[in-house]
């Protein structure tokens, strides 16, 4: 049975932002478990054919979340996510950026504020992810390293994991 599931791209040139919208087949709750457990981010944050590891993770206030995508050849492409703003269920906020494996920010690649907001649909749940840059120059360069395909084919990773996780229930 295909469902038509909400999903938004959405690039604000004039505000720098980013706004991507998806609806899940899933409750609200086990996909704010998928956003916010390292052993589930691991199964789907990044776009096929990579993988995603932790080195380490603190999903608190003040905490971090610092990961690689992992290439299929075993080259890696970090990144650090600084945790702001955390109302379970509801929403996080967080500073993300590209990083190397010590953790060490690449202040040569942009920079950006996450706000991602959880919202039941109905029985689904939809996840709006809105990504500030300081610049439009920032936003443009994020659009050309591939963002848009690799935010669809990463939240399609998602949406494959949570209906095996349903199907586990």
């Amino acid at each position: 049975m295909k469902h038509n599931l909400q999903f938004d791209f959405i690039a604000d040139k004039e505000k720098n932002k980013l706004t991507i919208r998806r609806e899940f087949l899933a409750t609200r709750q086990l996909v704010w478990d998928c956003y916010t457990k390292s052993e589930l981010l691991n199964q789907w944050f990044a776009p096929k054919p990579f993988t995603t590891k932790t080195k380490s993770m603190d999903f608190s206030e003040g905490g971090h979340w610092h990961y690689a995508m992992v290439e299929l050849n075993g080259a890696e492409y970090w990144g650090y996510t600084a945790y702001i703003k955390i109302k379970p269920i509801d929403y996080y906020t967080s500073l993300d950026a590209f990083s190397n494996a010590d953790g060490e920010i690449n202040n040569d690649l942009p920079k950006a504020e996450w706000l991602v907001t959880f919202t039941d649909k109905d029985e689904n749940a939809l996840v709006e992810t809105v990504v500030t840059y300081k610049s439009l120059s920032d936003l443009e360069q994020i659009i050309q390293m591939g963002m848009e395909q690799g935010m669809m084919a990463t939240l399609e990773k998602l949406n494959e994991l949570l209906l095996t996780l349903k199907k586990l229930k």
